[in-house]
Formats: C-alpha cells, sequence, structure tokens
C-alpha cells in the first residue's frame, strides 16, 4: 500500500438514483477498490423522509471501510444517520451557523465557491475544507477548467483543505492532482461508467500513486 496522506486523495459523490440497495451495492464496489477519503451524500430531487433512508443505509457502509461520509445540505439527517459531517453550500450564513453549532464534534465543509470573493469570504468562516465544483457538474471527461483555476490559486495561498470536482473520466484526476489540491471528487466516473465502480476506483488510486505531486517533495 502506498502512502497516500501525502498526496491528492479521492473524494465520491453518491449519484442519484431511487433504489437505495442499488445505491448501496454500487458504494460497497467502489470502497472496496482503493483508498477514499470520503463520501458526499447529497440530496438531489429525494424527498426528506427517501433522503433520511439512504443516509441511514450508507453512513455506516462508508465508515466501515474508513472513509468520512459526510451529508450535503441537512444537518437533521447527518445527526440521525450519525455521519460524520455535513456539506454546506448555502449562503454564508448558513454555513457559519452549521460551524458554530457542529465543529468540532463534526467535519464543516463549504461549497458554492464560484469564483476568488466568494472563496476568500467562506474561508473567513474557516469551514474544513471548501469544494470547487458542482456535484452534477461532471458532464464532460474533463474537469471543469474554472474549477481547475480556482483550485490551483486556492492551494498555493491557503491552508484549509479543497476538493475539486473531476470529469466523468477516471482518468481527470491526475489535473486536478497537478493544481496541488488535497482531494478530487469523481462521481459519474466511478458511478457511472461502464466499467464497475471497484474498478474506477483503483485505477482513479493508481493515477494518483504514480501522477500526483507529493505534498513533501
Amino acid at each position: 500500500m502506498t502512502d497516500v496522506e501525502n498526496r491528492c486523495r479521492l473524494v465520491l459523490i453518491l449519484p442519484a438514483g431511487d433504489d437505495v440497495q442499488t445505491l448501496a451495492n454500487q458504494l460497497r464496489s467502489a470502497l472496496a477498490g482503493g483508498d477514499v477519503a470520503t463520501v458526499i451524500i447529497p440530496q438531489y430531487d429525494r424527498n426528506d423522509h427517501a433522503f433520511q433512508a439512504l443516509a441511514e443505509t450508507v453512513v455506516p457502509i462508508i465508515q466501515a471501510a474508513g472513509a468520512a461520509a459526510l451529508v450535503a445540505g441537512d444537518s437533521r439527517v447527518a445527526g440521525r444517520a450519525k455521519a460524520d459531517g455535513l456539506h454546506v453550500a448555502g449562503k454564508k450564513e448558513e454555513l457559519d451557523d452549521a460551524i458554530v453549532k457542529f465543529t468540532p464534534k463534526m467535519i464543516v465543509g463549504a461549497g458554492g465557491a464560484t469564483e476568488r470573493h466568494t472563496a476568500l469570504e467562506i474561508g473567513e468562516l474557516q469551514p474544513d475544507y471548501i469544494f470547487f465544483g458542482k456535484f452534477d457538474g461532471d458532464i464532460k471527461p474533463e474537469p471543469h477548467p474554472k474549477n481547475l483555476a480556482l483550485g490551483e490559486w486556492w492551494a498555493s495561498m491557503v491552508e484549509i483543505p479543497c476538493i475539486v470536482m473531476g470529469g466523468n473520466d477516471v482518468a481527470s484526476v491526475v489535473a486536478v492532482a497537478e493544481t496541488g489540491a488535497e482531494f478530487v471528487a469523481l462521481r459519474e466516473a466511478v458511478f457511472g461508467g461502464a466499467q464497475a465502480a471497484e474498478h474506477a476506483v483503483a485505477e482513479a488510486n493508481r493515477l494518483l500513486d504514480e501522477k500526483a505531486p507529493r505534498f513533501d517533495a
């Protein structure tokens, strides 16, 4: 096993879908493929009951694999499911409130940073990480150039870790890693491709092992 702590690591974004067991099986497959730092669970268009049921099913699976389980947007769902943290992509006031209420007991990360000024305002609140991109923004094989640029800028000057959304091709992890970002997020590249989720995660880790710059270099 290579040392993954000193290079860009993988974050998974759970996809949309109504069948909880299918999602759970896909997730188990993905987590069997190698190192995953975190799995973020978005609500998408699920109602609150369905979102709660999904979170309570997948959070233990994620935690059993040694990854952190983060619920996006709903602190009540996160608390009931005993998740490790909360992803907040709303207004700064919502993020500030979540940080005050839940840290350091829970991880509180931030999305919604679409340009530098907003990112710096978010950074002033000291979230545990900042996310560049949209969960469903992986519509092309490569990462969005704007997200790469924001990740490179942020990683070069701010100590708060950043996650950059990759593309729908596993190979996109390399472009994100080259920005200096601490984490690369994948969704369709793992859960929506022709190959099994386990193989996609294994390939992502192989590429990161071979090509990601080392933070202590």
